[in-house]
């Protein structure tokens, strides 16, 4: 019966995690056309909000991992229809560079490991809603498979900062591993 019910629970995962995705793309295709809304602040923005009633905790400040509060400290601007990020000297001086970021892993695709998936500030607590704008997501790709965990993993590689993403991302970091 326990094995049951924690397949049925990873099979929900999985399609609540896919129609994140799709929401994403969504979001970021209307971003990328749709001006601004009230405010400056184009749809699908935000560094994420951690839900209170999230049976996680958030994570916890350390000194050894880039810390989110820089990473979505970006500033956007809509140039002939399209969302432009513009990061500080802080951020751009990351480019290229190893980086370590802590997170919660997001699959794009379904299976137990994966070597492409999103990391994000906030750990998915409804499966119809994003955990914040493309601020708040860090794409990895990996060359060995990470296990899928809803724990916090930390991830190290070399940082890319994305100023105009074809697809909306601010931030990519290739040849990632897990770090402990």
């Amino acid at each position: 019966m326990t094995m049951l019910f924690a397949k049925s629970c990873v099979a929900q995962v999985r399609v609540a995690l896919l129609c994140a995705v799709m929401a994403v793309t969504s979001s970021v295709s209307v971003a990328q056309l749709s001006s601004p809304i009230a405010g400056g602040v184009p749809m699908g923005s935000g560094p994420g909000v951690h839900s209170p009633s999230s049976q996680f905790p958030p994570l916890p400040e350390r000194a050894d991992v880039l810390p989110w509060s820089l990473l979505s400290d970006v500033k956007v601007s809509v140039v002939k229809k399209r969302v432009l990020a513009t990061f500080a000297p802080a951020v751009q001086a990351l480019d290229g560079k190893v980086q370590r970021v802590q997170g919660f892993m997001m699959p794009l695709s379904p299976g137990q490991k994966q070597t492409h998936f999103l990391l994000t500030s906030v750990p998915l607590t409804c499966p119809f809603c994003l955990p914040g704008g493309p601020e708040s997501m860090v794409e990895v790709k990996t060359q060995t498979p990470v296990k899928y965990t809803m724990e916090p993993v930390l991830v190290e590689g070399t940082l890319a900062v994305l100023a105009d993403d074809p697809m909306g991302l601010y931030y990519r970091i290739l040849d990632g591993k897990v770090a402990r």
